[in-house]
Parts: C-alpha cells; structure tokens; sequence
C-alpha cells in the first residue's frame, strides 16, 4: 500500500468513529486511495479474522486481528504491519502505520466517488463535512453545528464526558453536568459550555 504523510489526520481524530465498532469495518469492501487509476486495490475485512486482499481481480489471503486501543494488526506474505486509527467512519478509513506519520488512505465502495479518487480529496470531503473556512483563517476551524461524536476525555479538571441528546451534546464533568466554562482538551482544542450543554469548539 502506497502511503501519505499528512498533518491535518490528527485533527479530525476526535470526530472519528470508534474502530471497534467492527461492524462497520467488516462485510465492506475498502478500496486503497493512492491516486492511481490503472490499479485497483480492495481489503475485506472478515469476521472470521481473514483479510481478503484483491488486486485487479487477483486475490491474497491475509490475516487481520484488532488489538484494541485504535490498533489493527495485519499479516501479509510480506510481512506482518500494525497500524493505529487516523480516521474512521461508514464512508472513510485511514490507517496510520505505527511509529510513523504515514498513512494509507481506503474508501467504502458502496460509497466510493470522484471526490474520493487520491487522498487530498479525502482530507478535503472531511473537511468540509466538519470544518468551516472562515474568510479571514489560514486554517480551517470546527463549525458551530458541532459533528462531535459522543467520547471521553482526561483534562485537568478530571473525567468530561460528552453524551448525545437529541441534537445537542450534554457535558458530563466527573459525573455531573459541567459547570459553564471553556475546557482544555489538549493543546489544540477546548471545549465551550453553557447550561451543560456544549455550545462551540474552538482551537483556543
């Protein structure tokens, strides 16, 4: 698999589905997105552990197993390769290798599309589904409709869970609401709250 070296991947984590829910992985075929048209790469994932690989119709049989913690496991003729979850979702799966800022980039087939024909236009399909291009930004910042998946963080305050309801998100802050505030979720991201709910995110 050709890989890609992109800085944008670790932003988009925390809109990322959880890898295990596997299935949403499994029964699907995920074609590799390298940019080339004359080869076509397909992995399907098995419930059974078998990883089918297809390449232009000829096929390999391979092994796969998920470690949990983000992590795949998966073991070629070439070699056995571990990757960590970069992006994840029913459309969209991006698989960091290990130890490395290098990913692969694969698509849902029964979503593949000419916007998902090389990796660029995959950052830029998930851009623009969760992020917003002020006129006045360099970088592209979280729009306030707030695609935020339900998820846990460790701050410094203590445990803050955000939980779905309806069309908003309730802020859990070590089992009760959260008081207003903004809240650091790591160096590039807070979280803004009002009421307990989550109103805006902001990256500073």
């Amino acid at each position: 698999m050709k890989t890609f070296i992109s800085n944008l991947i670790p932003k988009m984590q925390r809109y990322s589905q959880q890898l295990d829910d596997l299935t949403l992985l499994t029964k699907q075929h995920w074609v590799v997105v390298d940019g080339n048209s004359d080869t076509k790469q397909v992995y399907i994932f098995r419930e059974n552990n078998t990883l089918l690989i297809s390449q232009n119709g000829q096929v390999e049989k391979a092994r796969w197993e998920y470690l949990g913690h983000k992590t795949v496991l998966i073991e070629r003729k070439d070699g056995i390769h571990l990757f960590k979850q970069g992006f994840f979702n029913e459309s969209i799966l991006v698989l960091k290798i290990d130890g490395r800022d290098e990913y692969v980039f694969l698509v849902n087939e029964t979503k593949y599309a000419v916007e998902f024909s090389s990796p660029e236009r995959i950052i830029d399909f998930i851009n623009k589904q969760y992020y917003a291009l002020p006129a006045t930004a360099a970088e592209r910042v979280p729009s306030p409709s707030l695609n935020l998946y339900p998820d846990t963080f460790d701050i410094m305050e203590g445990e803050m869970e955000i939980i779905q309801k309806g069309s908003q998100y309730m802020a859990l802050l070590n089992n009760r609401p959260a008081p207003d505030g903004k809240y650091k979720l790591d160096d590039m991201w807070y979280l803004h709250v009002k009421n307990g709910i989550v109103f805006q995110e902001s990256d500073s």
